[in-house]
């Protein structure tokens, strides 16, 4: 992929290191309910958008019973804890780096608005992507690869435009495959090697710093 290409880039987990404060801002919403799952299962979700999270976890009993109340406690939660949440090593210097290459650039996340923004300001990025998504822009999260579409979609581009997606988890992975979109991943969303190759992995980095140094080698140089 030498010519002009689309960058599309989870934000959290993959950028911001957010995903074990998003574990335990569900385990503490599900305990408000009465409801306790080991965070270790919640963070295995990690990745895949809340309203699929909740029935994955417990099935559609657990969804139907308390979903709704469940995930407006879990965004409560998550609020405590953004000023926990900082960039990843090497975040920023990564979405210049693929800016510099003369790539377009979407932050794809099916984040809530407001996390969204604080992140973009987390990563001072607003100046430095073509656009990014949030909840809004979807009625399915991912492993659905609807969040990629909409990203192409805001670049006003089609589905068969020449694109990779970096993320942190095998839903990322799994989205982008579904597509036929390459993905690159970045190990901060806590899963192996072996599991992300499976679901389709291009290749793995520890960090963003680490992939902005691999850059040149990727579908991305």
């Amino acid at each position: 992929m030498t010519d002009s290409a689309i960058a599309i880039l989870d934000i959290d987990g993959t950028l911001i290191d957010s995903n074990y404060q998003h574990a335990l801002a569900w385990y503490r919403a599900l305990r408000s309910v009465g409801e306790t799952y080991p965070v270790w299962r919640l963070h295995r979700l990690i990745g895949m958008g809340g309203d699929q999270l909740l029935a994955a976890l417990g099935g559609d009993e657990l969804e139907n019973r308390v979903g709704d109340q469940v995930r407006e406690q879990q965004r409560h939660e998550a609020d405590a804890l953004l000023a926990e949440m900082s960039p990843l090593p090497g975040a920023r210097d990564l979405l210049l780096a693929i800016k510099e290459r003369g790539h377009r650039l979407v932050l794809a996340s099916s984040a809530q608005e407001d996390h969204v923004d604080v992140f973009l300001d987390k990563l001072d990025a607003r100046d430095i992507v073509d656009d990014w998504t949030t909840s809004a822009d979807v009625e399915a999260s991912k492993p659905a690869p609807d969040l990629l579409h909409v990203a192409l979609q805001k670049l006003g581009a089609s589905s068969d435009a020449s694109s990779v997606m970096v993320g942190d988890s095998v839903w990322d992975v799994k989205a982008a495959r579904k597509i036929g979109m390459p993905s690159l991943v970045v190990r901060s969303g806590g899963f192996g090697d072996d599991e992300l190759r499976e679901a389709g992995a291009a290749a793995i980095y520890d960090t963003p710093a680490d992939l902005v140094k691999a850059l040149d080698d990727t579908p991305l140089a």
